[in-house]
């Protein structure tokens, strides 16, 4: 169904290719995942087959990419859209209607298929993404995860025969990840839809694949495989893989339960060990580089909340987004704020940085009311890195970027870049932001907000986009900070993140919190929020791979 044939692309401006030597088959009805770190061309991939790249792309494309017999080379985006649905990084992108199901009807439109067909594919998709409930609302009123689910949908209605998928689940709760996974195992089983997607989150979806495309490094040569051969010598792989290795598990378990049958011995061997408190992962004392970077917070000389919510009321469009919240913040903690799409995690991140005014109750930042407050003023308080880091990004350049942000914080020349090498080593000076991947823009808004130093810090699903190595440095980064008494909040869907960097679990439903305590007695008590090493060694609280390896170092 999908054929690259000696496939390189290159762009205008950059002396090596983006991918290379791609020459792999993917058959009619198979799901194939493409797997590898940040920045060795998935995307690029993905692109070559709606025809994106490099119509829309530019640059230079050397080989042959057909899909359903069609060239890409001959054949436009639009000459391709009655065979592939696409569904990119960003949802936002895809939107051209105000309303859910006028999004859904949108692409049948444009093929002319008749009314009543139209209406009855809007029902079944509606049904098949947990969209139902939403239909009438306005797409700029949603959650970024329900934005995703509507992006997907849309894409899912005409019924193309391919799906091109980048990072479907980034945005997702796990159950609605679950849900959207079920759905395309369904299309693929049932319907003969061929599936290639790319996603960082392997843990949901490499059970899922009938083949796996890695793609160990830019430039290199892709290698197509069975899910367990790849993981088995793959640079990205998930914790059930990684705790496969640590145990020396032959074959390579890719699900849970798979684990769970070979764990006996694993749980004898850690029967005289006990976990160590989430959140509390060994971090590299800082630096004096780093001191003069991050600096020392006035909240960590001092035991007084960053920040208190009580009794907060929000309500937006007509929707309670939030209701009797409450919420205290202490120097040095990190809090993951959980919860499924549209429980209120962004609103109560957005009340916390002055974005979003309370209906009742009421919201403290290091002694300040944020809504009340100048922005020039508040950014040394706290710091939102948001869902969309774009919307921080306004210069031409990485370097004009940092630049800015040395100056609007009256930090030290080249604060914000020394911060941006060490969490992404390999971004040029002279990248324009639009240019970055979606981990990459998000790795420099990170950089950006953190050059003001706040002693509260803000994120907004962090780790959408980020490959496992990045995701590594991120939390050594974080465990940094709240080690100098930074206080972070995080709106998560991300449980292995939660798992890894998190000393407080703040589960949130309908806009009220319904669950606040260690992340190990939070997570471990929830089947959707638990991470896979929690589910592996239960009941005994163990959370990640790394707790397991240093109990079974000598």
């Amino acid at each position: 169904m999908i054929r690259f044939e000696n496939v390189s692309v290159t762009y205008d401006g950059t002396a090596q290719p983006a991918v290379h030597g791609v020459d792999f088959e993917v058959p009619e009805g198979e799901l194939v995942l493409l797997v590898g770190p940040s920045g060795v061309g998935k995307s690029t991939i993905l692109g070559a087959v709606s025809g994106l790249v490099p119509h829309f792309t530019g640059g230079t494309l050397h080989g042959r990419v057909t899909v359903a017999g069609r060239d890409t080379r001959t054949h436009k985006p639009r000459e391709l859209a009655d065979v592939v649905g696409t569904v990119g990084q960003d949802p936002l992108s895809h939107f051209v209607t105000d309303t859910v199901e006028d999004e859904l009807a949108y692409g049948m439109e444009s093929l002319g298929l008749p009314p009543d067909v139209m209406r009855r594919r809007v029902e079944e998709t509606l049904d098949l993404l947990g969209l139902a409930d939403l239909r009438d609302r306005s797409i700029a009123t949603l959650s970024g995860g329900q934005q995703q689910r509507v992006a997907i949908g849309s894409v899912l209605t005409p019924h193309p025969r391919v799906l091109v998928l980048d990072e479907p689940t980034s945005a997702l709760d796990p159950a609605a990840a679950e849900e959207v996974l079920a759905v395309l195992q369904r299309l693929v089983h049932d319907l003969g839809t061929t599936v290639l997607m790319a996603e960082h989150r392997l843990e949901r979806v490499v059970q899922y694949a009938d083949q796996v495309a890695l793609l160990p490094g830019p430039g290199e040569r892709p290698w197509l495989g069975t899910p367990p051969e790849v993981m088995a010598v793959s640079p990205v792989h998930p914790p059930v893989v990684a705790l496969g290795r640590l145990a020396g598990w032959s074959p390579l378990p890719l699900t849970v339960r798979d684990a769970r049958r070979r764990a006996g011995g694993l749980r004898d061997r850690l029967a005289g060990h006990e976990p160590p408190p989430a959140g509390t992962g060994t971090a590299p004392a800082p630096s004096a580089a780093g001191k003069r970077r991050f600096g020392r917070t006035k909240a960590s000389d001092t035991a007084a909340p960053v920040a208190e919510v009580r009794s907060l009321a929000v309500r937006r469009d007509r929707v309670q987004a939030l209701q009797g919240v409450d919420l205290t913040v202490t120097p040095g903690e990190t809090i993951a704020l959980m919860g499924r799409n549209g429980a209120g995690k962004s609103t109560l991140l957005g009340a916390l940085v002055g974005l979003v005014t309370p209906s009742s109750g009421s919201v403290r930042t290091g002694g300040a009311v944020p809504h009340r407050t100048r922005p020039r003023d508040l950014v040394r308080r706290v710091g939102l890195v948001p869902q969309e880091p774009r919307d921080l990004l306004y210069a031409d350049t990485v370097a004009a970027e940092c630049a800015a942000a040395d100056r609007d914080a009256e930090a030290p020349p080249g604060t914000c870049r020394a911060l941006l090498t060490e969490l992404l080593p390999s971004v040029a000076d002279g990248t324009h932001p639009r240019d970055l991947s979606e981990g990459q823009r998000l790795t420099l808004a990170l950089a950006v907000v953190l050059t003001a130093r706040p002693p509260l810090l803000l994120l907004d699903e962090p780790t959408r986009g980020l490959d496992y190595a990045a995701k590594s440095r991120l939390v050594a980064i974080l465990r940094g900070l709240a080690a100098e008494g930074h206080a972070i909040v995080m709106a998560t869907h991300d449980v292995e993140l939660a798992a890894e960097l998190a000393h407080r679990v703040v589960l949130l439903a309908e806009g009220e919190v319904i669950a606040d305590g260690p992340s190990a007695e939070v997570v471990v008590a929830s089947p959707s929020f638990a991470p896979q090493v929690a589910k592996i060694l239960a009941p005994r609280p163990w959370l990640t791979v790394s707790q397991v390896r240093e109990a079974l170092t000598p």
